[in-house]
């Protein structure tokens, strides 16, 4: 079945009516759904075969995401434990995680602007990975993403609880610290994504006709 709704004999007309005019039920229409998914998963696995091979590139960006994610974890169990000793380090690694990961993702936005002149990119797409990138890259980005979320929120949770209120919660810089993750998805997105090519746009002239017209 072509996704514009009609078969390949001819006998369904558009708009995803049954022949004879009668409108799909519910089922009916939930089938031709699931169908259209399927096909769409089937096609973008095949596309990302296809541009990828068996290994997707970009590995060190993952690596380098877990590896950033273990350390975020290893300086908040620290501060837990022993504050006084251990806030310093602690500090230092979300502090840096968030400029670092700022830098980054002002880059990728600039990368992307640069190269969404010829490929449809949204921001689920760039940031979140979603149809941009094999399911095994997308898990494991956004699962470094979650996982340091986690880190930063729970950490911040026990600061809270283990501080008078005329205190400072400094456990609560490391819900800074997951930019870094997500401007990692965005690298891994703007540098490696596949996503659709621009369509020209036949109301608007191309820049060589433009002169040529001027001329």
């Amino acid at each position: 079945m072509a996704r514009s709704g009609v078969t390949d004999d001819g006998d369904r007309p558009r708009g995803g009516a049954t022949p004879g005019g009668r409108p799909p039920t519910a089922a009916e229409a939930r089938a031709e759904d699931e169908a259209r998914r399927d096909q769409d998963r089937a096609a973008r696995t095949a596309a990302f075969a296809a541009a990828y091979g068996d290994r997707p590139p970009g590995r060190a960006i993952v690596v380098t995401s877990w590896a950033s994610t273990a350390v975020l974890a290893l300086v908040t169990v620290a501060a837990v434990v022993d504050r006084d000793a251990s806030i310093a380090a602690f500090l230092a690694v979300a502090v840096t995680w968030f400029v670092a990961g700022s830098a980054l993702f002002a880059a990728d936005v600039v990368l992307a602007a640069s190269r969404s002149r010829d490929d449809v990119m949204g921001i689920g797409g760039l940031f979140f990975l979603a149809g941009s990138a094999p399911r095994a890259v997308q898990w494991h980005l956004l699962g470094s993403l979650a996982a340091q979320v986690t880190i930063g929120v729970a950490g911040a949770a026990v600061g809270f609880a283990a501080i008078d209120a005329s205190e400072l919660n400094t456990l609560a810089f490391g819900t800074l610290a997951p930019v870094l993750a997500l401007s990692l998805c965005g690298l891994w997105g703007v540098r490696h994504g596949l996503f659709p090519a621009q369509q020209p746009d036949p109301a608007r002239p191309t820049r060589g006709a433009a002169e040529a017209r001027r001329g």
